[in-house]
């Protein structure tokens, strides 16, 4: 079970990263095509358009749009598939895998920072901790 606690901690995490994003020079990307690129960058298998619509619940046209967003600042690129030329799969780029790396740098000092400032302060039980007693 995930207590508020973490739950807090993970969403400190997240939109620390996101402001680190927005406020850098590069790519500014809807949580949509971030979900997308991730799903590309973070399975083992190749992705589909198709697959990709199944896996993260939404239409063919979106995730077409998303990938045109994507294709834009060379995180991803289209190929048709030679084994089905009805379908699409999506290839990663070195500029994608440089990107990726970027977001693991971002995330990883984000959850730094709130592991430090997310210390209880002295005398301050932690979760699960009984309360000692001060006289």
């Amino acid at each position: 079970m995930i207590t508020n606690e973490v739950s807090d901690g993970l969403a400190g995490i997240l939109r620390t990263a996101i402001v680190e994003l927005v406020r850098r020079d590069g790519p500014d990307l809807s949580a949509r095509q971030l979900g997308v690129f991730l799903t590309c960058y973070l399975e083992t298998e190749a992705q589909t358009v198709r697959g990709l619509a199944g896996k993260l619940g939404v239409s063919k046209p979106a995730i077409t749009r998303a990938l045109d967003r994507l294709s834009e600042f060379d995180l991803v690129r289209r190929k048709t598939d030679p084994l089905d030329r009805r379908s699409v799969l999506v290839q990663r780029t070195a500029t994608g895998m440089a990107f990726l790396r970027e977001m693991r740098t971002i995330l990883r000092d984000a959850a730094t920072t709130m592991r430090i400032s997310a210390e209880p302060a002295p005398g301050r039980a932690r979760a699960g901790e009984p309360a000692r007693a001060t006289h």
